[in-house]
């Protein structure tokens, strides 16, 4: 055989001539294709974060002291406040027990107002009467007066001062002697006291009743 003759290789055989052509497989075509339609990552982008973990992150390195300085700072505020609600709370019980007091006090004094006007009756009917009995009933109302004054209650015996209408009421008029000087004020004057009048604490309970002339 000549070498023009020599059988050409038609690629049935082997496959280990030199002239034999390599074939791609389609098995490894489809996977490239799958390679270029997937999703291309790009590991330079930055991922994303959850907050929640951001935030543990961040309490996880704040500074312990600080958290601690806040959590007292807060607690010393919520202590403030109470104590400052309380105060106010005793402030207003101590009130209402005073004004409670003040009203009971005033209600009892009114209640023995008849007993001081009796008192002055006996008193003024007996007069200068030197017996032990009259002393004793002088003594007594003296000593009743003395008391409640001491507490709080003012009487009121307004004789030859000026009218007063927020202490006094007139209850009869009568004509000035001539010659009688008028009051700065232009009100006429307490000619004569029929019934004393009282002030608790300042407060009139009962005005005085009285004749003026002018």
């Amino acid at each position: 055989m000549t070498f023009g003759d020599e059988p050409r290789n038609s690629g049935d055989g082997d496959g280990t001539g030199a002239g034999t052509a390599s074939v791609p497989d389609p098995d490894d075509m489809q996977g490239d294709d799958a390679v270029v339609d997937g999703e291309v990552l790009d590991d330079d982008a930055p991922a994303e974060v959850d907050e929640g973990d951001a935030t543990a992150a961040d309490a996880a390195e704040a500074d312990p002291l600080e958290v601690a300085q806040a959590e007292r700072d807060e607690y010393l505020d919520s202590l403030r406040r109470l104590q400052a609600e309380f105060e106010n709370y005793k402030k207003r019980v101590s009130k209402q027990q005073s004004d409670q007091s003040s009203r009971a006090a005033a209600s009892l004094v009114e209640k023995l107002l008849p007993v001081l006007d009796a008192l002055d009756l006996a008193t003024d009917h007996v007069g200068d009467a030197g017996t032990d009995e009259a002393k004793a009933l002088v003594a007594a109302s003296g000593l009743l007066h003395g008391v409640l004054e001491k507490e709080g209650l003012e009487r009121v015996d307004p004789q030859g001062e000026e009218f007063d209408p927020t202490a006094h009421e007139a209850v009869a008029h009568q004509p000035a002697p001539e010659g009688t000087e008028a009051t700065a004020s232009g009100e006429p004057r307490v000619a004569q006291v029929m019934r004393a009048g009282y002030r608790w604490h300042g407060t009139v309970v009962r005005p005085a009743m009285v004749m003026v002339e002018g």
